[in-house]
């Protein structure tokens, strides 16, 4: 053992190796609940032993003994009337690959599971996140803006609703994956999405989120290399984020794309996203990550705003709403088109998609954004405050209020 670690490094420490230890109990004994139960305990006999004796050579495998046990102390007080308690519990202890099942990594199997056509998406998201990412109910609360009781209620109706469905711990049979891996992604880019510009509140970024799905889509990408689109969700990520510290001021307040600092810009990430980029795009089927990674990568790969290549962008969106037509991606198309072709030929885009964008929030933005561009200043004003009325996020709401201002002037 090394000695005394701080509380803090064995605090990460078990954050980081809890998904993971949970996957193999799961896999081992597949009842989730008591497998929680039993993992949580290990994590607390760790908490309180590890920074006074030190953290075991193998911290890993020290949680799954140690939760092992409680598990079958669990099984035995719950099934103490059954005849094969005894060989069972033996069979546990002694079963052949039990060294492997410790060290083997579960965590997609898991992220699968939690992702369980029979839960809601709101129900997959906070069951990933804690499941998975290891955030406790109350840090998905707080990523998400919800009560903790609505957090904590969430996920045990979706324990229930895995339990009541009989599924297993299991990756998807072939005739699911699609759908299953589908479902994956939009849970992963859902919670990176909301971590990067939260949705209301007095935080633009809620790092914590927008981080966890970074980690847990790397995993996804390591598990599966040639899913061409897992690579491009995780290249959406990275290129993204890699503008998050420019993008606001050091009051937290907004500052757009176009006024951002590209020297703050983390280079290393935008690297790594486009090479993700390069290495996918020729050999694999191409979706609507990718695209999107593509149009986040021709941004980064401005030297400045001026020299954006908007052309490209609007070809982009134009495939990508073929793909994955909604409210933010026919805002978007419309923004690269006023860029291309004149703000008048966005804002009459606007007028006619409007009906079918289903009161989205960001309209009078986009509104307003154009009708400055086209020099329309009261106008534009109007708009801007109109957004700013009904934005949730106070950043946001009040860099609108801003311009607003600035219009009026």
């Amino acid at each position: 053992m090394t000695s005394f670690q701080s509380d803090h490094r064995v605090e990460q420490l078990l954050r980081q190796l809890a998904p993971g230890v949970l996957a193999t109990l799961a896999g081992r004994h597949q009842g989730f609940d008591m497998c929680e139960d039993a993992v949580q305990e290990a994590l607390m006999t760790a908490a309180a032993r590890w920074p006074v004796d030190g953290v075991p050579e193998n911290p890993r495998g020290w949680l799954v003994t140690v939760a092992s046990r409680r598990w079958i102390e669990i099984w035995r007080s719950e099934a103490a009337r059954r005849r094969r308690e005894h060989t069972v519990a033996s069979e546990v202890i002694t079963a052949p690959d039990a060294a492997s099942a410790v060290d083997r990594d579960d965590s997609l199997t898991l992220l699968f599971l939690c992702c369980h056509p029979a839960l809601t998406l709101v129900s997959q998201v906070a069951f990933t996140l804690r499941a998975v990412g290891g955030l406790t109910t109350a840090e998905i609360a707080r990523g998400l803006l919800v009560p903790e009781s609505t957090i904590a209620q969430r996920i045990t109706r979706a324990k229930a609703r895995i339990r009541d469905s009989g599924a297993r711990f299991t990756m998807p049979e072939d005739a699911e994956w699609p759908a299953r891996l589908a479902a994956v992604l939009r849970v992963l880019y859902l919670v990176f999405n909301e971590g990067y510009t939260a949705t209301s509140g007095d935080r633009l970024h809620r790092v914590e989120l927008s981080t966890e799905a970074i980690r847990l889509t790397r995993q996804l990408r390591a598990a599966l290399p040639g899913e061409g689109e897992v690579a491009g969700l995780l290249a959406l990520m990275l290129l993204t984020d890699a503008r998050r510290t420019a993008r606001t001021t050091p009051a937290g307040g907004l500052i757009p794309l176009p006024e951002q600092d590209r020297g703050r810009w983390d280079q290393a990430l935008i690297a790594e996203g486009s090479a993700l980029l390069t290495d996918t795009l020729p050999t694999s089927r191409i979706g609507p990550y990718q695209v999107q990674a593509a149009i986040a990568a021709v941004h980064d790969e401005a030297p400045s705003a001026a020299e954006t290549d908007w052309p490209q962008i609007l070809g982009l969106y134009d495939i990508l709403v073929t793909m994955a037509a909604g409210p933010m991606v026919t805002l978007n198309r419309i923004v690269a088109l006023a860029m291309v072709q004149g703000p008048e030929i966005g804002l009459q885009a606007l007028d006619l998609a409007e009906p079918a964008l289903g009161g989205q929030h960001r309209i009078a933005a986009v509104r307003a954004h154009l009708l400055d561009l086209a020099g329309e200043p009261e106008m534009a004003r109007e708009q801007y405050e109109l957004a700013a009325r009904t934005a949730l996020n106070l950043p946001e709401r009040h860099y609108l209020e801003s311009r607003a201002r600035r219009a009026a002037r």
